[in-house]
């Protein structure tokens, strides 16, 4: 045999015992090495907390907030104006909290805070439970939303709040809806006492399905949460400006 044929006759042997022998350990059960994982960049570094607690608090203070708030309004009004008329029992729903009312004063004492429980007695420094807040009644009117509110009435609609507050809550509720100018409301409609949801849709969906239940068509719903208006059971949804905090 020449050099060259002994030459092939080995490589062919090597290869053919090399495939042996991995088919030998894959009869064993051995599996073959797994894919190497993907390479994942590592996230940006998010915005400094403290650098957009002040800017909210220059967006508030500055006017803007004011502005955008407007903004917001005018379409919702005009909306209201066109649909409330033309539709058999329409209705209007409205979020409260940064909605209908602004909580500006435990908002910046709790520095951006939300703390449910607990006293508010050292106003206008924190800390300051937001269920006691609630009921001192001291949340003031956010003035673009009153006129939608009168554009509402002002067109036939009936109008309801639907709010994450809860029943132990009501009469200082209605109270501060009423010293802000809000009156003549069909319904006030709170949380149980106790009820947890994980997302305020959750409960305020299915109570927009009940106002329609009734025989209304709700021709436009305003909060200032995404969560205030998924859901559906509403024909147009306006999102108010709300930097401040965001409830799921």
């Amino acid at each position: 045999m020449g050099a060259t044929h002994r030459w092939l006759a080995t490589a062919t042997a090597c290869v053919c015992g090399g495939a042996a022998a991995w088919l030998g350990v894959a009869a064993a059960g051995a599996e073959p090495p797994a894919p190497p994982l993907p390479i994942i960049p590592p996230p940006v570094q998010p915005a400094n907390v403290g650098d957009l607690k002040a800017e909210a608090v220059e967006y508030y203070e500055s006017g803007a907030y004011l502005t955008d708030l407007q903004q917001a309004a005018a379409p919702a009004i005009s909306w209201i104006n066109e649909s409330a008329p033309a539709t058999e029992r329409p209705a209007v729903v409205f979020d409260i909290d940064e909605t209908a009312l602004s909580n500006w004063e435990v908002i910046k004492a709790d520095d951006f805070g939300r703390v449910i429980d607990g006293p508010c007695a050292a106003l206008p420094a924190g800390p300051c439970g937001w269920r006691a807040w609630d009921l001192l009644a001291r949340s003031t009117v956010i003035p673009s939303t009153l006129d939608i509110f009168n554009a509402a009435k002002n067109g036939g609609a009936a109008i309801f709040f639907i709010t994450g507050r809860d029943e132990s809550q009501r009469a200082a509720t209605e109270r501060n809806l009423a010293t802000t100018g809000y009156t003549g409301y069909a319904g006030l409609v709170m949380e149980p006492v106790g009820a947890q949801y994980v997302s305020a849709a959750d409960f305020k969906a299915p109570q927009r399905a009940l106002i329609e239940q009734q025989g209304y068509t709700i021709v436009a719903n305003i909060g200032d949460q995404p969560s205030d208006l998924s859901g559906g059971f509403a024909e147009q949804t306006f999102l108010l400006p709300d930097p401040f905090y965001r409830i799921p």
